[in-house]
């Protein structure tokens, strides 16, 4: 069996005008439920676009709709299984932010620890079993990541999930979650054309969102989903 995972970022990383940064998503387990959720969201986005007299190459991102839009569209995934992290920038070091490669670092750390809460959740609940997948399958909406910087999540991802990471401050060993699965696929994806990269921004946004006005009593209930906190 394979597992599906879509995301998007809200926000810019950037602690001297932002105090947020969000990456958002969802986690789709085996072919069967992804084609589903593309069928079910296609159809959510149909009815919207004929609300609003707008042609299917209208892209229906978070920029683009009304909040009531962007209610209605978040809630049509209630059943869908989603992960978030939301990074308090003012909490972040600042030696981070002094190149752009640290700056990726951190990003790509981030969004590999939240990926991994939920598929620990998930595990916890038996809805994952992790002798059964092979392969995790990443779709991340397209940005001005360099090649190499792309290599290098790949990598990272790899590496946690496949063959385990390594503390060497601490000289811990940290064993990976998935030791039977064949490998990593990541696809860098157009949001125009990729439906649940679309659906990703949606949940993004609206994490991003609650994070900012601090509802994070909302946040918690947010359905079937886990969400972190970083730092």
């Amino acid at each position: 069996m394979n597992i599906y995972v879509y995301s998007d970022e809200s926000g810019v990383f950037d602690k001297k005008h932002n105090n947020y940064f969000v990456f958002g998503g969802l986690i789709l387990i085996g072919k069967d439920e992804k084609e589903k959720w593309s069928r079910m969201y296609s159809k959510v986005e149909k009815t919207l676009r004929c609300n609003k007299g707008v042609d299917k190459k209208y892209e229906l991102k978070a920029t683009k709709v009304t909040n009531k839009e962007k209610g209605s569209l978040f809630r049509s995934l209630n059943n869908c299984y989603k992960f978030g992290v939301i990074i308090e920038q003012q909490k972040v070091l600042n030696r981070i932010f002094e190149s752009k490669k640290d700056k990726q670092r951190y990003l790509d750390y981030a969004f590999k620890i939240a990926v991994k809460r939920a598929f620990e959740k998930l595990i916890s609940e038996n809805k994952i079993i992790p002798d059964k997948i092979n392969r995790i399958y990443f779709y991340i909406d397209e940005h001005t990541t360099a090649t190499n910087g792309k290599y290098e999540l790949k990598e990272a991802l790899e590496q946690e999930f496949k063959w385990g990471t390594y503390n060497k401050e601490f000289s811990i060993f940290y064993p990976p979650i998935f030791s039977n699965m064949n490998e990593v696929k990541l696809e860098y994806c157009n949001s125009c054309s990729k439906l649940l990269i679309r659906a990703s921004d949606i949940v993004a946004n609206r994490i991003y969102f609650l994070a900012k006005n601090k509802k994070y009593y909302e946040l918690k209930n947010i359905k079937n989903s886990n969400i972190i906190f970083l730092p």
